[in-house]
C-alpha cells in the first residue's frame, strides 16, 4: 500500500514536471490583474473590520519598516542573541516589535515564481498589487527588461497617494537607496537593476528609460523630504571622483550629478558622512538626502571600522521623523534594515542577526519619538531565507555556537552533541548557500569560534549566494488601525490598512 501511495505520487510529481513553463496557463484561484488585487484587498479589509470590535481611528502618519529578508527564523535567532548579548539565556528576550498587539502572516509569492525576490514584495506592500520577480511598481502586464511595457503598466504607491494630499514622505535604508525596497517606493521601472543610467542597455535608454536614481529626484508631489541610506556612485556622474574613496568615480554616464541638483531646491541639504548628519539642523531642514556609502551601507558591527563614519539605522530614523513630522498634514516613512538580507545571502549570521537587532532598535527609536495615538507603525519582512534553528540545545545554549545538549537528567550535557560521524555541528545553518563544505566529510569544527563574526553557518547544497526562502512571513502593528492585522493574508494586505489609516483612497 505505502509503496503503491509513493509510486502515485511520484507520478504526479513527475507531471508537475514535465508541465514545466505551461504552469502559468493553470487555473488560478483568482484572477491576477490589478484590479483584482484591489478587489481581493478591498474586500481582505472588510473582513478584517467585521471581525475586529475595535472602533476605527485615523492615523496621521504612518511609519512601514520592512527587515529585508527577516524571517520567522532570523526574528527568533536575533531575539536570543539580543538576550545573551544582555547575560540572559535568551530565549526569553523579545525584539520591540514582538510587543506589537497585533499579528499576521503574509504569502510572500509573486505572479511568476513560489520564492520571489524584493522587487515584488515591496511592491505588493507599497501598491497593493502583486507583480513579476524584478519588476518595481509596475502591474503584471510589464515586461522585466523592456521599456515598452511600462506606460500605461504603472502602480501608484502608497508615497505617491501620500504627496497627492501634501503628506510628507521618507525612505531610510540601510541598502543602497536606489536597490529593489525603498526603489519601489518612488520608481516604476522594468528592471531592478537600472539603478544608474549606466546600468541600462542603450536600447532601452533609447525607449525611454529612466533609471532608479533619476526616479527619486523626479518623484511626483514637490518630492520626496527625506532619502537616507547608501549607493551614492549611482547619483555622481562617471567623472567626479568619489569624496571618500578619491580613487573612485561615480556610475552616471549622462553627466549628471544628482546630489548637487537635489540641492537646488529651498531648504534642501546633502550629507555623506556622521559629521554632516550630525549638524542637519531638522528644524531648518525641508528637505534631506544623505548618501554615506559608495553602495551598501556597512554592516552594524563593522560601522565603527569606518573611516568617513555613517549612521546607524536608529540614528537615520530618528532625524528622518524630526523632519518629517513638521508637516502638520502628517508623512509617511519607509525604513528598510537592508543588510539583514545581505548577510544571510553571505551565509553570515553573525551579521545578519546583528543587523536585525539594530533593526529592533531602529523600532523602538520611532516608538520613543512619535505620538501612539496618532501613528501606525507597521514592521514586516519582503521575504524569509533558507535560514534553519536545529538539534537540541540546551537552554542558554550560544545560540551562534555549537549545539550543547541535556544529558538523561535535563541537565546540560558535557562536550558538544555528536553527528553521525561523531562530530560538533552549530544550532543555525543554511539549506544552500556559501557555507557548503563538501563533497567529503563534515568539518571538524570542535576548535572552531562558530560564534565569529566572519564565521559562515554550514549549508547543504553549494550555492555562491544563498537564497530567499517561500514561506509566510510576519507583520506586526501597532497605532490607529493596527487592529485590522490579523490571520493569513496576501502580501498586500499592510497597502490597504496604510492607505485606509490614513484615508488616501
Amino acid at each position: 500500500m505505502i509503496i503503491r501511495a509513493f509510486k502515485a505520487s511520484r507520478a504526479a510529481r513527475c507531471t508537475l514536471v514535465a508541465a514545466g513553463a505551461a504552469f502559468l496557463s493553470l487555473p488560478l484561484a483568482h484572477a491576477e490583474d490589478k484590479q483584482a488585487w484591489s478587489s481581493q484587498g478591498d474586500q481582505a479589509l472588510q473582513n478584517a473590520e467585521k471581525t475586529s470590535r475595535q472602533r476605527r481611528s485615523a492615523a496621521r502618519n504612518v511609519i512601514l519598516f520592512v527587515g529585508d529578508g527577516m524571517g520567522v527564523s532570523t526574528i527568533t535567532a536575533s531575539r536570543i542573541l539580543s538576550g545573551q548579548l544582555k547575560g540572559q539565556p535568551g530565549e526569553e528576550s523579545s525584539l520591540t516589535f514582538e510587543a506589537f498587539p497585533n499579528l499576521a502572516l503574509v504569502k510572500t509569492y509573486s505572479i511568476n515564481q513560489q520564492t520571489s525576490d524584493s522587487a515584488p514584495t515591496m511592491t505588493a506592500m507599497v501598491t497593493g498589487v502583486k507583480t513579476k520577480d524584478g519588476i518595481l511598481s509596475l502591474d503584471e502586464d510589464a515586461v522585466r527588461g523592456e521599456q515598452a511595457t511600462v506606460s500605461g503598466n504603472e502602480l501608484t504607491t502608497i508615497l505617491e497617494l501620500a504627496e497627492k494630499k501634501r503628506l510628507s514622505t521618507g525612505v531610510v535604508s540601510t541598502a543602497r537607496i536606489t536597490h529593489a525596497t525603498p526603489g519601489a517606493c518612488y520608481a516604476h521601472s522594468p528592471e531592478r537593476d537600472w539603478e544608474a543610467d549606466s546600468n541600462i542597455p542603450e536600447a532601452q535608454l533609447a525607449a525611454g528609460a529612466k533609471d532608479i536614481a533619476r526616479q527619486l529626484l523626479e518623484f511626483p508631489g514637490d518630492g520626496l523630504e527625506v532619502a537616507l541610506g547608501g549607493g551614492r556612485e549611482y547619483f555622481l556622474p562617471k567623472t567626479q571622483p568619489d569624496p571618500e574613496d578619491a580613487g573612485s568615480t561615480g556610475r552616471r554616464a549622462d553627466g549628471r550629478d544628482l546630489t548637487a541638483e537635489w540641492q537646488k531646491s529651498p531648504d534642501a541639504k546633502y550629507v555623506w558622512n556622521q559629521a554632516q548628519f550630525d549638524a542637519i539642523d531638522a528644524k531648518s531642514t525641508k528637505r534631506l538626502l544623505g548618501l554615506f556609502e559608495r553602495s551598501h551601507m556597512e554592516y552594524e558591527v563593522d560601522r565603527e571600522n569606518d573611516t568617513a563614519g555613517e549612521p546607524s539605522l536608529s540614528e537615520m530614523t530618528s532625524k528622518a521623523i524630526d523632519i518629517l513630522a513638521k508637516n502638520p498634514r502628517g508623512y509617511f516613512l519607509m525604513v528598510e534594515g537592508g543588510r539583514i538580507d545581505h548577510a544571510h545571502h553571505a551565509g553570515n549570521a553573525h551579521r545578519a542577526l546583528t543587523d536585525a537587532i539594530a533593526f529592533s532598535d531602529a523600532v523602538k527609536t520611532a516608538l520613543d519619538k512619535i505620538d501612539r495615538e496618532q501613528t501606525l507603525i507597521i514592521v514586516t519582512a519582503d521575504h524569509s531565507h533558507v535560514f534553519t534553528i536545529g538539534g537540541y540545545p540546551t537552554r542558554g545554549n550560544d545560540i551562534l555556537g555549537k549545539v550543547v545538549t541535556n544529558d538523561e537528567h535535563g541537565n546540560p550535557a558535557e562536550g558538544f552533541s555528536l553527528d553521525s560521524n561523531g562530530l560538533p555541528y552549530t544550532t543555525l545553518s543554511y539549506a544552500n548557500g556559501p557555507g557548503y563544505r563538501g563533497p567529503n566529510a563534515r568539518p571538524d569544527l570542535t576548535s572552531v569560534d562558530t560564534a565569529h563574526v566572519d564565521f559562515l553557518q554550514e549549508a547543504i547544497v553549494p550555492l555562491s549566494a544563498e537564497t530567499h526562502a517561500g514561506e509566510d512571513v510576519a507583520v506586526f502593528a501597532t497605532g490607529p488601525s493596527s487592529h485590522l492585522i490579523r490571520g493569513v493574508q496576501e502580501q498586500t494586505i499592510s497597502f490597504y490598512v496604510m492607505t485606509h489609516a490614513l484615508n488616501l483612497r
